[in-house]
Formats: structure tokens, sequence, C-alpha cells
């Protein structure tokens, strides 16, 4: 065997195809990747990762993250107190939390200053530990939407042009935003097509953005090779931005019968955040939000129990994403229970986070542990489908074949995983 192979002894594996859990497996694993996947337990030895005693899954995948940003007192400032390198730095800390809570890709959906850029090559080139990250640089939003920094003075934290910013003042500025956010390294392209809880001036049911526009950045990304997905908490804006063509909606807290019908006809897929819809209504009445943002937070969350348990229902495609950044960075894994409260499986919710969440960000490299992909796995204690919480304390996580955490009796410390 080369160096750069290794056999993974597995007890259970759920490998993200939906199936019976497997037991007693091996995978081989060459450069990073899965080189073949075989029944039974083979040799022993120094290249062969012992986990025999534990439930394996494919990496988790976080269609909804904001490594680079985080919902902290004063966090309403960052815009005029930070800056873009802080946002940098500050996302090297999440990186690395998340991915040792086991989530080995994220689609980092806004950022600012290009930092989750940074962020995203300092990861593939090896200088920090971090989840392979599907980079949006910022969101586009209108002026004085969910996006643009409001409730300053005029002139603060105001650029122009505003579309290099992605805050879009007509249709004149909708092609040139998404093409200059490409030019920068946009993976995805995030638009806004509601208000925001934590957005000042903007109600969560107005739409943001006309027919005209829609159609113009969905297009335009589509010409560049690139998927859109849109904030939207009104029924209205979902509506809007489904028939404009988006590949998912991002929280969904008022959708209608309607939006459900359309996005279920189209393959648009939802991304719930649960855990943030819960995280801010957990901190509406602890003064950590401002006054303008606490009866949004309560109605979006309230809201979004019910309306999720209804998409449920209604057969839509769903694909875990938690707006993490909104919550402490490194507790993303509480979404999958979560997604069972509104009426999930265990093996759905297992699949919304690895082979539903690949399909929707377009990457046949992870989900799903099969030859060819990316050797991302997690190993839990005890059984995911009995007992989903046990996702959220893994034991190992691996990377592309590598170790990035271990918290086995005896396992070597992992210096700079």
């Amino acid at each position: 065997m080369s160096p750069q192979e290794t056999l993974v002894r597995i007890g259970t594996l759920i490998d993200g195809r939906g199936g019976q859990p497997a037991r007693d497996v091996t995978i081989r694993v060459k450069d990073g990747r899965i080189a073949e996947v075989t029944s039974g337990h083979g040799a022993t030895g120094p290249d062969v990762v012992d986990l025999g005693a534990y439930t394996v899954t494919p990496g988790f995948i976080d269609c909804h993250a904001h490594l680079t940003l985080i919902v902290d007192k004063g966090w309403d400032l960052h815009a005029v107190m930070k800056t873009a390198a802080d946002e940098a730095i500050r996302g090297v800390h999440s990186a690395k939390a998340t991915l040792e809570a086991g989530f080995t890709t994220v689609r980092n959906v806004a950022s600012w200053g290009f930092s989750d850029i940074a962020l995203r090559n300092a990861i593939h080139a090896g200088l920090v530990p971090g989840p392979r990250m599907f980079c949006s640089t910022h969101a586009m939003s209108i002026v004085g939407g969910h996006g643009d920094a409001n409730n300053f003075a005029p002139g603060i934290a105001e650029d122009e042009p505003g579309w290099k910013h992605g805050v879009i003042a007509g249709p004149q500025d909708c092609r040139a935003a998404i093409r200059y956010a490409v030019k920068h390294g946009a993976d995805v392209i995030k638009i806004m097509s509601s208000g925001g809880v934590l957005s000042a001036g903007d109600a969560l049911d107005h739409r943001q953005f006309s027919d005209e526009e829609l159609h113009m950045l969905i297009e335009e990304a589509n010409f560049l090779g690139r998927r859109v997905c849109s904030h939207a908490h009104g029924a209205e804006g979902i509506r809007a931005a489904v028939r404009a063509g988006v590949a998912s909606i991002e929280h969904g807290t008022y959708v209608d019968e309607d939006g459900l019908r359309l996005m279920k006809e189209r393959g648009t897929f939802l991304v719930p955040t649960r855990l943030a819809g819960e995280t801010v209504l957990a901190h509406a009445d602890k003064g950590l939000l401002p006054d303008w943002a606490v009866a949004k937070a309560k109605e979006a969350g309230t809201a979004m129990r019910a309306n999720f348990s209804r998409a449920v229902k209604s057969g839509v495609r769903i694909a875990l994403g938690t707006d993490s950044g909104v919550y402490p960075h490194g507790q993303n894994a509480r979404e999958f229970k979560l997604m069972m409260d509104g009426g999930m499986s265990a093996m759905a919710s297992i699949l919304a986070g690895t082979r539903e969440a690949a399909d929707l960000i377009g990457s046949p490299d992870v989900g799903v542990l099969e030859p060819g992909r990316w050797a991302d796995l997690v190993a839990v204690d005890g059984d995911p489908l009995a007992d989903i919480t046990s996702l959220e304390r893994p034991a190992v996580v691996m990377k592309g074949g590598r170790i990035a955490f271990d918290r086995r009796a005896g396992a070597p410390a992992l210096v700079g995983a």
C-alpha cells in the first residue's frame, strides 16, 4: 500500500444514498478520494483507520453558512467598526469549529469585503483548517433592503457604485453586479427577494426586486455557470424568486400553498435554517437584538416552525442549511433534530445534510460515500437513526482522506488540523 492510500474500517455505514445501513465495511482511500467500498474488514496496520466501533456517514454539508460573520454584542455596528480583514480572521476560528462539528463542506452565502474568498483560498491552500467553501461574496440587495447597511446616517457605509458591494439601485446595475462578484471569486450568487429579521427598515413579508431585476440577475448568473439562492421570508418574494428560476429558497418562513406548489413543480430546494429561527426567537427577550429586530424575530421564529412542517408534508426537496453566525459556529448539527421535529424522518434529515445538499450546490464530489468522491466522513457513537442528536458529537471527522478531528481515547494530537 502506497503512503497515499488508507483503509478505513467501519462498523456501520450510512453512505448517503438512502438505503439500509451496511455493517462491517472497508473504504479504501487513495489521494484523498474513495477508491473502493467493500464488505468486510481487511488488513490492520499503520495505514488503517479503525472506526469499527462507530457509525459513519458522509461529511455534512451546510448550504447556508456565514463563516466570517457572527451575531454578537454590537454586531449591528460591524459595518462601520470592522474591516474585511477582521472578518476573515474571525472566520479562521469559525471554520475550524465548523469542520470539527463534522461539516466538511459549506455554501457560504454572504460576507463583505470578499472576506469569504480570502478564507476559502486559505483553507484550499492548507494554511488554515476548515470545510470546503462555495462562496457568494456579498449578497445582492435592493438599496435599503436586507443586505444594505441600514440604520445609519446618510453617507455612512454607503459606497459608490453600490453594485460593487451587491447593492442594486435598478435594472441597470444587475448584470454588472453579477459579473463583478464572479470576477472576484463567487461560486454561487445570493439574492434577497424579501426583507429580513436582522435588517432595519424592511418588513419580512415585503417583496424586494422587480420581476425584471430578478430575471436579469438570474439570467446573468446562469450565463456564467452560477446557481442562485434567494433569501426569502415573505410569500410573494418566495413565489417571484421561484418563477424567476432560483435553485433554492433560504428560510421560506411564510411560504404558502402556491409557493410550495411552484417549488415542487420546478424542483426548487428549501433551505430551512431552522436553527437560526429558533435562535432569534430565543434571543428576542434577552436584550441581544436591537428593538427593531425583536418583533420580527418572534414573528419569524413562530411562523417558521409551522410552515416548515407544511413544506415537509408537501414533498419539496430540502437541503440542510443553518444560517451559522446567527448562532455560535460549531453547533450546525443541531439542525438535524430540528428538521426531525418538523416532520422529517431521521434518514431524510441525514440525506438533507449530505446527498440532497450536494445536489443543490452542484457538487458530484461530496455528499455520498462512493468511489470517485472525496473521502469526507463523520464517525459517531451509537445509531443516529435512533438518536439523531448523536450527530452533534462526532468522534472522528475526516476531510479528503485526512483526519481533521479525533476525540477517540489515545488519539494523537492534531497539530494545525
